[in-house]
């Protein structure tokens, strides 16, 4: 049995709008087993700062991370930022997306991430055929989160068509592509039972989108959901045209389309959710599906403001995603859902931040299939992250403001230690084995050659 270490927090966040001192984290091995506060007694280690639960990125696409900075010079929208996407998805091999998963998960932890949804459509060879394993490029992307020490969801998605009336993939698309539902499914549940009970890895499924496979796809993959009780995940409603496109189809709404083909419940998170109209978010919210938000990457897409308070009154549960990752900053995301809903509403002190903290932590958990992590308390996974509170970012911070302080002014530069299962993999902002500047640098690089 792995023996009991005691943590000791300056300064933590347990819950609710308060910042609660002199906290005492007991462990054994990845679990914690008491908290207690009020504590000046020994420990075996001290956490200086304040002291959070892991981040989690809900929703994530590793690859994009080679997009950042590349893609401004041309304009255009969402649908044009799709041609260098789709040249960069052309070039990866196994290898390469090894390289650059390890890179773009070794940032994350850095920035204080200890779990991410990795949303997945890269599946095959450029040409639409397999790899001798199937799951090569699965294989690539749990392996690269293992080695980094990053828990990790593998969101497997169904990209089967090119557009709403089930026309097959475009070239640019065929390597996303299994052929037909049936191969999905069951090259899915190889992955399933490859995972089977590692500690740090778990599987979901996905449709990539209403656009992206058939309607009867659409209750076929929650059907796999169901059998393999892992959480249930798509993109919808990100840009105005694709809600065109599915009433010019189909004469409903893509969360009405959902709801018909019985793909929303209660396992679902919706990816953005951006332009949804009341009965949408009535929908949504009767069914218990949540919604992750990825304000940095909808705004890096011109994709628009999502209706972030609507969701939080009618009780819908929120998450976060880095997305494509052009920024890699969770607590950011979190700041933006506020100032989005500032813009657009004209008015300040919008949402409740604690509730913003916790979609950044337990909610994100939550949307991934990891309900025991996200929170500091017993029973929970020993996943959390230390913030400098003599950092540029919070210099001067006002501890009886509670959280309100933190989530509008901190970023990922105040991250300083980084705890998963446990272990500590950052500390004092350095990491214990991780790609260094020029393993990231060349990891990028590499697959542009």
């Amino acid at each position: 049995m792995p023996g009991t270490t005691r943590w000791k927090a300056d300064t933590a966040w347990l819950g609710g709008d308060a910042l609660v001192s002199d906290v005492l984290i007991e462990t054994q091995g990845d679990t914690i087993t008491a908290v207690g506060t009020g504590y000046d007694g020994e420990f075996d280690r001290r956490l200086t700062g304040l002291v959070f639960p892991g981040l989690v990125t809900a929703h994530s696409h590793a690859f994009h991370r080679a997009l950042r900075g590349r893609t401004h010079q041309a304009g255009g929208d969402f649908w044009a930022w799709r041609r260098p996407m789709y040249q960069l998805a052309g070039r990866l091999t196994p290898e390469t997306y090894y390289d650059l998963a390890r890179a773009v998960y070794a940032e994350m932890l850095l920035s204080g991430i200890t779990l991410v949804g990795e949303f997945h459509y890269v599946h095959h060879r450029p040409n639409g055929e397999s790899f001798t394993d199937p799951n090569a490029m699965s294989e690539a992307v749990v392996s690269a989160a293992m080695d980094v020490g990053i828990r990790i969801t593998l969101i497997d998605a169904a990209y089967l068509a090119s557009d709403m009336n089930g026309t097959p993939p475009l070239q640019e698309q065929t390597r996303f592509s299994d052929g037909d539902i049936e191969s999905w499914s069951q090259r899915v549940h190889d992955m399933a039972s490859r995972l089977g009970a590692n500690p740090l890895a778990r599987l979901a499924v996905a449709a990539h989108s209403v656009r992206a496979v058939t309607t009867g796809d659409l209750e076929a993959i929650a059907g796999v959901a169901s059998e393999l009780s892992a959480p249930l995940h798509i993109h919808v409603s990100e840009q105005p045209a694709e809600n065109e496109a599915c009433l010019a189809a189909h004469g409903v709404t893509p969360i009405e389309l959902l709801h018909r083909h019985r793909y929303l419940n209660e396992n679902t998170t919706l990816i953005h959710a951006t332009h949804t109209t009341d009965n949408d978010r009535r929908l949504i919210a009767e069914s218990g599906a949540g919604v992750c938000f990825c304000p940095t990457t909808e705004a890096d897409l011109g994709d628009g403001i999502g209706p972030g308070i609507e969701y939080q009154e009618a009780g819908v549960r929120l998450s976060l995603g880095s997305d494509s990752n052009a920024t890699i900053d969770i607590l950011e995301e979190a700041k933006r859902i506020e100032q989005h809903d500032r813009l657009r509403l004209g008015r300040r002190a919008i949402h409740d931040p604690a509730s913003l903290l916790d979609a950044a932590t337990a909610g994100g958990a939550n949307a991934l299939g990891w309900p025991e992590t996200g929170r500091i308390e017993a029973g929970s996974l020993a996943d959390f992250v230390v913030l400098d509170d003599r950092s540029l970012d919070l210099a001067g911070l006002d501890l009886d403001s509670g959280v309100t302080s933190i989530v509008m002014s901190s970023t990922r530069s105040a991250v300083t230690d980084v705890v998963v299962s446990g272990e500590m993999l950052v500390t004092n902002r350095v990491g214990f084995g991780l790609p260094t500047l020029s393993d990231i640098d060349q990891a990028i690089k590499r697959v542009w050659m």
